[in-house]
């Protein structure tokens, strides 16, 4: 399936023919790269359908489970919706945006944390985030507003600050006003520390004046849920159909083909499971990318990908962006693949 595709339980995302030694060489590494970055786009997809007005940033490096997946998550995560991320190299290597604010530790190496604050806004003056959680966040904030006119006739404007801890709603709310009172409205707010899917659902029913949110150990290692279930099986071989009967691990035979139908408003509606061969109603789902080892189509930029993604999310049947409903999507399983893994057991009997 092209990346950026939303796949159901139970379907196939991408199907290798080669021989034998050659599948398997392949096996650990490609469940490696596609389960991965599959589990943490889909973490990504549900945070940002949870907080849809929301810059949400990638904030994950640190608790990444290693730099590659640190790297990848990055990649994922813009995918599923972020705006950006954290992780500097991810903008190099794929041109995600990237974002940052300062550290508590430069803000820590000064006395006084009105200095700390002009000092780091004369040496990094581009879309400026003041960290003002260190000491009392209120207190910081009033120094913004001090600080703000100073810096202004220096040519340096105060994009945002950001806030780390404490009660992020509360300190938002008493934050904004001290801007707003200010003159600072344009200034915004960007919060961290310890985001979940329930803070980002409290944000918004709370409507808290939050403009931005990084989100890291959630998301890079998807904490809640930490792994997909995820396998590569062999459904042919010497030009047989094979499947497996294991108790709970049981697959379909052959080579497979996910069609997708939609309802009159261009919603998904219900998707079909049958032999590569059959002919069903709806979009071919899985398509080529390789012919004889080598690429058939270009790779398409990481920007279009995301906004693919973007319009499979938007084309979710309605109630599934809550991310509550008790729904399924329905997925059918051909007569013809019925029959045919009906033959296999027979023939394997």
């Amino acid at each position: 399936m092209p990346e950026g595709t939303v796949f159901f339980a139970n379907e196939p995302i991408l199907r290798v023919t080669a021989p034998l030694p050659e599948a398997q060489l392949l096996e650990t590494r490609l469940i490696n790269v596609l389960h991965f970055q599959s589990l943490i786009a889909s973490k990504a997809a549900r945070m940002a359908l949870l907080a849809p007005d929301k810059l949400l940033v990638d904030f994950g490096l640190r608790r990444a489970h290693g730099a590659e997946a640190g790297l990848l998550a990055a990649r994922a995560s813009y995918i599923g919706g972020f705006a950006g991320t954290a992780t500097v190299l991810a903008e190099k290597c794929f041109g995600i945006p990237a974002y940052g604010t300062m550290a508590h530790s430069f803000i820590q190496s000064f006395d006084d944390e009105m200095a700390a604050f002009e000092a780091f806004a004369r040496a990094r003056p581009k879309d400026l985030v003041l960290l003002i959680d260190t000491y009392d966040t209120e207190v910081a904030a009033r120094k913004v507003v001090t600080l703000a006119p100073r810096l202004r006739a220096l040519g340096i404007t105060i994009r945002g600050v950001r806030i780390d801890s404490g009660d992020l709603v509360a300190l938002s709310r008493s934050v904004r006003q001290i801007l707003d009172e200010g003159g600072l409205n344009d200034v915004t707010i960007f919060v961290s520390g310890g985001i979940e899917e329930e803070t980002l659902l409290s944000f918004v029913h709370e409507a808290a004046p939050i403009d931005g949110i990084g989100i890291g150990t959630s998301l890079a290692t998807s904490s809640d849920v930490p792994a997909l279930d995820c396998a590569y099986k062999l459904q042919e071989y010497a030009g047989e159909p094979r499947r497996k009967r294991s108790t709970g691990k049981a697959t379909w035979p052959g080579r497979k083909q996910v069609w997708r139908r939609y309802d009159a408003d261009g919603y998904m509606a219900s998707d079909v499971l049958s032999t590569e061969d059959d002919v069903q109603e709806g979009e071919a789902l899985i398509v080529p990318v390789l012919q004889q080892g080598r690429p058939i189509a270009r790779q398409p930029p990481l920007q279009d990908i995301r906004a693919y993604a973007r319009t499979q999310l938007e084309r979710l049947p309605r109630g599934f962006e809550g991310l509550q409903s008790r729904s399924s999507y329905p997925v059918q399983v051909a007569p013809r693949l019925q029959q045919m893994a009906a033959a296999v057991d027979l023939r394997m009997r």
